[in-house]
């Protein structure tokens, strides 16, 4: 019931997902041609069914508007008000020097006339103020005067700049050099400028302008040729593509044929997690068990076709390229193997294509920089190769817009630069790996090779307590992680899972190490003392104590899925065989003698049982070599698999038999016989 009802709510995720990412594809008619320029058209003429203006071509558009910049209209208003202000000041300054100089009237009035002579020159025909618009312009450029809501053209040297009024005021015709300084600096302080340049006016006359300039440059009608088949994408053609699929798309579809549009799109990702499913099942049918596999993956591909569909929003053209796709890889692969973190990547960017501006330049370029990082980061918790990777996959986004760039434009020096900027962003966003891979930790209880490598460290407080405690259970675990570690190897799976898993798969001996031979240091044995049964109960304690020290210690779910399965539902042997040979009679007792489960579900968990009970037996044999421990492990692991413990796992038996080798391999190595060296008199 509880397999029908995961397998349920499977479905139903998935099918959620379907219709929320359909929902996000964009409601409009699709215009069904790839359109590249520089590649030739390989499709059937096209002959169009609407009338539509030819578009020109944006740098056709940039160059007509920097040319209308260049001759825009720069205006200037005459305030007259200033020239009050001016005269005030100008009067003010004459009767301060006037009353202090002792000269006779007839002079002052000789000496008031010139300054005023110059100062009515200078404002009656105009001082025009220092601007950046005029600057290093020639005399003769024409500049606009508004003045009583009437506008006049005048070239700029028909005003007086500061420079050639400040000139002028200083040859002023005045004899005495006293008297002159003094007539310059009155001037000086008192002339205002009164040609104000007009910013608002001027651009408003600019913006005027520029909605003068089309962006058509033609029409194309009813039943014209658009493009035929085998021409090139040259640059008319490709404008007059671009205008025909502009128009096409523009045409809001009606309710039924949005209700169609939505069908179609379902259709699609229907299709595209159809496949994803099939091939994930074919890695390893066991995941599709696994809801937190199915949620995890989902969320992660929602949520990069969110961040791409939310930087559709902004009118900046190309800033879906922002988005650290690159990263959606890897972490995937922090937590599964490559295979899945390809499918997932791969069909990841398809879906988004259909929502990307040029999907084809757009896939082309994800796929190969997504790859590129999965290929190279071989371990992401060396974070050394996170880092040498972005500058691998800039690299690599460079490259690849700048060929797309060149076959479409034919020129290298039409680059657009922005995007390349977007790229290199995306590469270094790539770094928020960590952080993300961080949150799905927590949120779905997985965990990452970061983690892991962590959680492996013998100086972790558990483990080290584990050493001190029962350091015999301590030297185990290592043996057993060894073993473990060479087994999932060459089987395929998670290495440091399996590492990590059976150092701590004994942590519950813990709490009674002298009841476990491996920590007996003498010859007194605790269970001398104790009936089988009881005997039985405290080995058995071992995985339900190891469980709660596990979970008091934060350890997360899967490492205690080791804990919890290494002995699976197996029987309980030396004990067992000593009460069977008291009672032989009473045999209805072996469930006394059994661990309480559940039997190992993975190969990790699988490898770890065989390790653990092969590495413990090995410790019994009193002859040592390639005969007895290839009789040891063939007899252990038989018995295993003949009492169903491998049941619920996917190991096969080619598997079985390759653990088999490695494990006599190792253990040979582990055990080999030292040399009698002679004695030193």
């Amino acid at each position: 019931m509880k397999k029908i009802f995961k397998n349920i709510y499977g479905i139903l995720l998935m099918f959620l997902s379907v219709i929320f990412i359909s929902y996000l594809m964009p409601k409009k008619k699709k215009f069904l041609f790839e359109v590249i320029e520089g590649k030739t058209w390989n499709n059937s003429d096209l002959i169009s069914d609407l009338e539509f203006s030819v578009l020109k071509h944006p740098n056709e558009i940039k160059k007509e508007k920097n040319e209308v910049e260049k001759q825009k209209k720069i205006f200037f208003t005459r305030n007259n008000s200033y020239d009050e202000i001016a005269y005030k000041n100008l009067k003010y300054e004459i009767e301060k020097i006037q009353n202090q100089s002792n000269i006779n009237s007839n002079i002052n009035q000789l000496f008031e006339n010139k300054i005023y002579e110059i100062f009515n020159k200078i404002q009656s025909k105009g001082l025009i103020e220092s601007n950046y618009v005029i600057q290093d312009k020639p005399d003769n450029y024409i500049i606009y005067i508004v003045e009583n809501n009437i506008t006049s053209r005048n070239y700029l040297n028909f005003f007086y700049s500061i420079d050639k009024a400040t000139e002028l005021i200083k040859n002023i015709n005045i004899k005495s050099k006293k008297r002159k300084n003094e007539a310059i600096s009155i001037l000086l302080k008192s002339i205002k400028p009164n040609i104000i340049f007009n910013d608002y006016l001027t651009k408003t006359s600019l913006e005027a302008d520029l909605k003068k300039i089309s962006n058509v440059t033609g029409k194309i009608r009813i039943g014209e040729v658009i493009i035929s088949k085998g021409e090139i994408v040259d640059n008319i053609n490709y404008l007059k593509l671009l205008s025909y699929r502009n128009e096409f798309e523009s045409k809001q579809p009606s309710n039924s044929s949005n209700l169609l549009i939505f069908s179609g799109q379902f259709i699609i990702v229907s299709i595209c997690f159809l496949i994803l499913s099939i091939f994930i099942f074919k890695i390893d049918p066991t995941l599709f068990q696994n809801l937190t596999f199915l949620k995890f993956i989902l969320s992660n591909i929602i949520l990069f076709i969110c961040l791409a569909k939310f930087s559709l929003l902004f009118e900046i053209n190309f800033l879906i390229y922002i988005v650290p796709f690159c990263a959606l890889p890897l972490i995937i692969r922090s937590f599964y193997n490559i295979n899945i973190a390809m499918i997932v990547y791969t069909i990841t960017i398809i879906l988004i294509g259909w929502i990307s501006p040029n999907p084809f330049h757009f896939v082309f370029i994800q796929l190969m920089s997504g790859f590129l990082a999965l290929l190279t980061i071989k371990n992401l918790y060396k974070r050394g190769d996170l880092f040498f990777s972005v500058g691998k996959i800039s690299l690599v986004y460079i490259i690849t817009f700048f060929a797309i760039s060149i076959i479409s434009n034919q020129e290298i020096e039409k680059q657009n630069l922005l995007t390349y900027c977007f790229l290199v962003l995306s590469s270094f966003l790539t770094l928020l790996t960590y952080p993300i891979v961080y949150m799905n930790e927590k949120i779905f209880s997985l965990l990452s090779d970061t983690t892991l490598l962590e959680l492996s460290d013998t100086n972790q407080p558990l483990l080290k307590k584990l050493s001190d405690i029962a350091p015999g259970t301590f030297q185990h675990s290592i043996q057993v992680s060894n073993l473990a570690e060479n087994a999932i190897n060459q089987i395929g799976g998670n290495t440091l899972l399996v590492r990590t898993g059976a150092l701590y798969h004994d942590v519950g001996k813990i709490n009674s190490p002298k009841y476990f031979i491996e920590n007996q240091s003498n010859h007194l044995n605790p269970h001398d003392e104790l009936s089988n049964i009881e005997s039985a109960k405290i080995i058995k304690s071992h995985v339900i104590e190891g469980i709660e020290i596990a979970k008091k210690n934060l350890l997360p779910n899967p490492i205690i899925d080791f804990i919890r399965t290494h002995h699976g539902d197996g029987l309980i042997q030396f004990f067992y065989k000593k009460y069977s040979d008291n009672f032989p009679t009473n045999l209805d007792t072996e469930k006394e003698f059994r661990y309480n489960g559940p039997k190992p579900y993975s190969k990790e968990t699988v490898v770890i049982m065989m390790a653990d009970a092969v590495e413990a037996s090995s410790r019994s044999l009193k002859k040592i070599n390639k005969e007895s421990i290839t009789e040891l492990v063939n007899k252990i692991i038989s018995s295993q698999l003949n009492d169903n413990q491998y049941n619920n796992s996917p190991i096969s038996l080619k598997d079985i038999e390759t653990i088999k080798e490695i494990f006599i391999k190792k253990l040979l190595e582990i055990n080999h016989v030292r040399i009698e060296y002679p004695e030193i008199n």
